[in-house]
């Protein structure tokens, strides 16, 4: 039985309108992305619009874009992340997006059942800004147990950052 899951929030500075020709290519494949994403094992829950897509939440700001997602493991988030098409169209991210300065990205477990809110991914995010690493929240480089796991679990096990990058 599961008791917890991994929560994931992505976030993106876009280099031109979502609807610009610029992002044509990209946008032409969220559809794509997020079905594989779904399909994926361990797969549970990704934050959408009746659209189906989460280009429209600008919670961070206009000219960003978001992905929160929730998976049974980090090793199933990580799966898609590393070894599925997904690395394929992230490769591209240098044309759509910029260069973020601080970590666009945080891991962090809930409890099974638990759907995370933008504002909570939010709140994770800025953690792991201010103080780096910890169990409340992480990167794949630095992943930590869930709460109910032994502690001797390694926690760099996930490998390092996207190698898309």
């Amino acid at each position: 039985m599961i008791r917890y899951q991994i929560a994931q929030l992505n976030i993106a500075t876009l280099m031109a309108p979502i609807d610009s020709p610029q992002l044509s290519d990209f946008v032409a494949n969220l559809d794509r992305i997020n079905a594989l994403a779904e399909d994926s094992p361990g797969f549970v829950w990704r934050l959408q619009t009746e659209e189906g897509d989460a280009t429209g939440i600008d919670y961070f700001g206009a000219d960003k874009i978001v992905n929160l997602s929730l998976w049974d493991s980090i090793e199933a988030l990580h799966s898609y992340v590393y070894r599925s098409a997904h690395v394929e169209i992230m490769r591209r991210k240098k044309e759509w997006f910029h260069k973020m300065g601080e970590a666009y990205m945080v891991l962090w477990w809930v409890p099974a059942g638990h759907t995370p809110s933008i504002e909570e991914a939010a709140q994770k995010l800025s953690i792991l800004r201010e103080s780096g690493p910890s169990a409340e929240a992480f990167t794949f480089k630095k992943a930590f147990p869930a709460p109910d796991e032994p502690t001797d679990v390694p926690t760099d096990n996930c490998g390092g950052e996207c190698p898309a990058t």
